[in-house]
């Protein structure tokens, strides 16, 4: 079994929760006039600031072990006085933000000491969004899709014969649902389902603290087609070349969306995971690699991707050569159309890394989920999850959720599981060319090293 090089990495907490309204019978935290009703009875800390944060969109942390019963009734205080009214005789920190959800911390010694990130209640999970007229099908070998497309009213608008899979237009929404109930039970479809609809990642920050200087890696001669020199496929937005010698490791870049979209005003969100994984491969690997990163850009104009232009983006990626795939993206809807798609890759061989959503719930978050595909999300400091990062039971590893990067002399940050996605495929990678183990052995070993933390 191969030892994965035991990587620090420098960490920074911020975090990215939506505030969401509040939905309570016994706190009412009226954010729009700053002012707070309660009638609580018996009610215990740590369900107490889950619904705090619920509220408000603050990041709370509270003292591990400290307990307390509420039992208040007040009306139209200021955050402050209800606050105290909340808590008694716990100290409190308030740290508002102006770019970031503020931060409420909760001890019983010393501000430090609180250091648990307390879960906002009742997160929801928004069902994902699809094309309303489109459905993709995936068609067993020997049928006709031009004969299926037009026995259910559609329009052939996408085709790719080599895996079978088809992009089918209806005239309107309820057109497209009633096909998608009819086919689901035709011989000839081995799977389909709607055209979901990808939002984009995070965008880098501009970051103003004292940046840590990038690792120097040296570029190694690669040998095409040689197993263990990797090709990672960066799936994601439009890469931009540094002007710095990190631009050697990039291949040439490949576009499935069929768009020409104006050049990005500042770092792309490909740009920020290229230098993250070349981060990585540069601590796996002792500061030289011949590692290529063939970016794929699989969104559109727009900013979203859909799965049917993913699904041309992880092929274009195989077919060019790519073993591991970093896929710093994904949605709530399991789609069997994809599922069959990263199915045909993973028998092939291909590895891929997946990120985990950057909502804390313990709902799957696809392509990640996929069983097979290594699902990556992020830690906030060593040992603990971020407060925003999914625990599914399905998370197959954790690493850093924090990255510094540099584009145009200027250092920029970026968080959440989508870095921490790009630091695994980085080490992955890093690791099979210096040594060149097996895939199978690097991910065991990586989910050893890597563990999920226990919530």
């Amino acid at each position: 079994m191969p030892k994965v090089r035991s990587i620090l990495f420098c960490l920074s907490l911020a975090f990215f929760l939506d505030a969401r309204a509040a939905n309570t019978n016994s706190i009412a935290w009226h954010t729009a006039t700053d002012r707070v009703s309660a009638d609580v009875k018996g009610e215990l800390l740590w369900p107490l600031l889950e619904d705090i944060a619920h509220q408000t969109g603050w990041h709370v942390f509270v003292e591990p072990d400290t307990e307390r019963s509420a039992s208040v009734k007040f009306k139209d205080l200021p955050p402050d006085e209800a606050l105290k009214m909340l808590l008694g005789n716990l100290n409190f920190a308030f740290v508002p933000k102006t770019n970031a959800p503020s931060q409420l911390y909760v001890f019983r010694t010393v501000v430090q000491n609180a250091t648990r990130p307390v879960l906002a209640s009742r997160v929801v999970v928004a069902k994902q969004r699809h094309v309303a007229n489109e459905l993709l099908v995936k068609l067993k070998p020997g049928a006709n899709i031009d004969a299926l497309a037009k026995s259910v009213g559609a329009k052939v608008v996408g085709r790719n014969d080599k895996l079978g899979l088809y992009l089918l237009e209806f005239p309107d929404a309820a057109a497209t649902d009633a096909a998608l109930a009819s086919l689901k039970n035709n011989p000839d479809v081995q799977s389909v389902d709607y055209n979901y609809i990808y939002d984009p990642s995070p965008t880098p920050q501009l970051y103003s603290g004292a940046a840590p200087a990038q690792p120097k890696l040296i570029a190694d001669v690669s040998n095409p087609g040689d197993p263990c020199n990797p090709v990672v496929a960066l799936i994601d937005t439009a890469y931009q070349p540094s002007g710095t010698s990190l631009d050697q490791f990039a291949l040439p870049p490949i576009s499935v969306t069929g768009e020409d979209c104006p050049p990005a005003s500042g770092i792309t969100h490909a740009t920020a995971m290229y230098q993250t994984i070349l981060n990585a491969v540069a601590q796996a690997s002792g500061g030289h690699s011949s590692v290529k990163i063939l970016p794929v850009n699989v969104f559109g104009c727009d900013g979203t991707a859909n799965t049917w232009i993913l699904a041309l983006g992880m092929q274009a990626a195989a077919t060019n050569g790519a073993t591991v795939f970093n896929m710093s993206l994904g949605g709530a809807a399991d789609s069997p159309v994809l599922d069959d798609v990263a199915n045909q890759l993973l028998s092939q061989g291909v590895v891929i890394f997946a990120a985990a959503g950057n909502t804390p719930v313990s709902a799957p978050t696809y392509p990640a989920a996929i069983p097979g595909v290594n699902d990556v999300t992020a830690l906030g400091q060593p040992g603990q999850l971020a407060s925003y990062a999914d625990f599914s039971p399905q998370v197959d590893m954790a690493l850093p959720g924090t990255s510094i990067v540099y584009f145009g002399g200027q250092a920029y940050v970026v968080q959440g599981t989508s870095p921490a996605t790009a630091y695994a495929s980085g080490i992955a990678a890093g690791t099979k060319g210096e040594n060149c183990p097996t895939w199978t052995q690097i991910q065991s070993a990586m989910q050893k090293q890597f563990a999920v933390p226990s919530q």
